[in-house]
């Protein structure tokens, strides 16, 4: 409900107070899950005091309960421990504190935790957070590598030397934080997400070495799980040792069985890679002289042909046919000809034959007109006329002295006679 209030009608410090711890008084008990970070049992106090933390979150809560109770657990519950309290909310009005009234602690078991593992497993994969096409390939040789590890550890150490040892040249940017307890959680993703964001870094290796279920959990976080899922730089997990296997082991973009084993895959061996060159090289020259060789063998197979050994044979051969042609043609030729000429004679025969000049030979004249117009018929021409006479050797002109007489023909001799 809410109040009504204003500058110039406030509300005390203690009313508001008072007002808060009502409300909270209202929400009566509730169960909390949490991990234990702090634990004050003193020696003869009734009451343990105790803090509360979202392992996932930046958050905390004090807690607070009889000794008793917190007896019945002792055995099994201590700093780091993860549990289930039943609580009533208690508001302390003079300092404006919140705190946890516990009448009821329980363990949570490894049971109960690898149960909500594989529920948070089977919801995240259901998403295709661990789908292998999302998987991003390591670059061959990285320049610079991104290390999110405990400072000072073991994984520390073994990440580095063994990467050094195998490429002296490799850089690392090393980010150190809390691999277990409250404080894992939001520095691991702070750091992954630094790593990330900066360009020159090529792959973020997320190493730790073994422990307990509870030790790994910050390491199957669905934010941790998350921030990784995210990240646009290839990710390996090196989380323990070979039979663990937190959540993070799947959303990576490659899995490493322990901090050494991601050194291995990460970084290429200089002394493999040069040992490697030597055999592409080698590969290379046998590949080459096979080459050669086959080459060489083939060119002096074709030197060995006729062709070759004896260029001018074919020449010859080829000379033979030539002349053969020539003289066959030459023969084809000549019959043509002759034949041409024998029909070309035969045609000049009949030719001359057939010509008027033949016919004149043979004693016949023809005679003109003055217009050049042939007498064929007696009645063509006019007593008197005159005309001309053509013959073999020549023409004379001679005269028309009647119809049916003899002309100059007859052997007379014309007056006038043209030869």
């Amino acid at each position: 409900m809410g109040l009504n209030t204003s500058a110039e009608a406030p509300l005390p410090v203690g009313q508001v107070s008072r007002l808060i711890g009502g409300w909270i008084d209202r929400l009566g008990q509730v169960w909390v899950e949490g991990q234990i970070t702090q634990l004050s049992r003193r020696p003869g106090a009734g009451v343990v005091f105790l803090t509360l933390r979202d392992p996932s979150h930046d958050i905390s809560v004090s807690v607070t309960c009889f000794r008793q109770v917190f007896d019945d657990v002792a055995d099994v519950v201590s700093e780091g421990a993860r549990v289930v309290v039943l609580a009533k909310p208690e508001w302390y009005a003079p300092r404006g504190q919140l705190s946890l009234r516990v009448t009821e602690i329980r363990p949570v078991g490894i049971g109960e935790l690898l149960a909500r593992l594989e529920r948070l497993k089977r919801s995240l994969a259901s998403e295709g957070l661990f789908a292998l096409e999302r998987k991003k390939p390591l670059p061959f040789l990285p320049q610079l590598i991104g290390l999110v590890v405990g400072r000072a550890s073991a994984a520390e150490r073994d990440v580095l030397e063994n990467a050094r040892r195998r490429w002296p040249a490799v850089r690392f940017e090393v980010r150190n934080v809390a691999v277990q307890g409250v404080h894992a959680v939001p520095q691991v993703v702070r750091a992954v997400k630094e790593l990330d964001a900066l360009d020159e870094v090529d792959v973020i290796i997320v190493a730790r070495g073994g422990g307990s279920v509870e030790d790994l959990l910050p390491f199957s976080d669905e934010e941790v799980v998350r921030t990784v899922a995210a990240a646009r730089t290839p990710v390996v997990s090196a989380i323990g040792h070979e039979p663990d296997t937190p959540l993070l082991d799947l959303v990576a973009d490659l899995r490493a069985s322990t901090p050494t084993d991601a050194a291995k895959k990460v970084v290429p061996d200089v002394g493999e890679e040069l040992e490697r060159v030597r055999q592409l090289q080698g590969r290379g020259l046998r590949a080459l002289r096979g080459l050669l060789e086959r080459e060489e063998r083939g060119l002096a197979h074709a030197l060995a042909r006729p062709v070759f050994v004896h260029p001018q044979r074919m020449v010859e051969t080829r000379e033979d046919e030539v002349e053969a042609l020539l003289a066959r043609s030459r023969r084809t030729l000549g019959h043509l000809l002759d034949r041409a000429e024998s029909e070309l004679e035969h045609t000049r025969a009949r030719v001359v034959a057939l010509s008027p000049a033949a016919t004149l030979e043979r004693g016949y004249a023809v005679l003109q007109r003055a217009d050049g117009h042939v007498v064929r018929a007696p009645g063509e021409a006019a007593p008197g006329e005159e005309l001309r006479a053509r013959v073999a050797e020549g023409e004379f002109a001679v005269s028309v002295v009647e119809a049916g007489s003899r002309t100059a023909g007859d052997g007379h001799v014309p007056a006038t006679k043209s030869l």
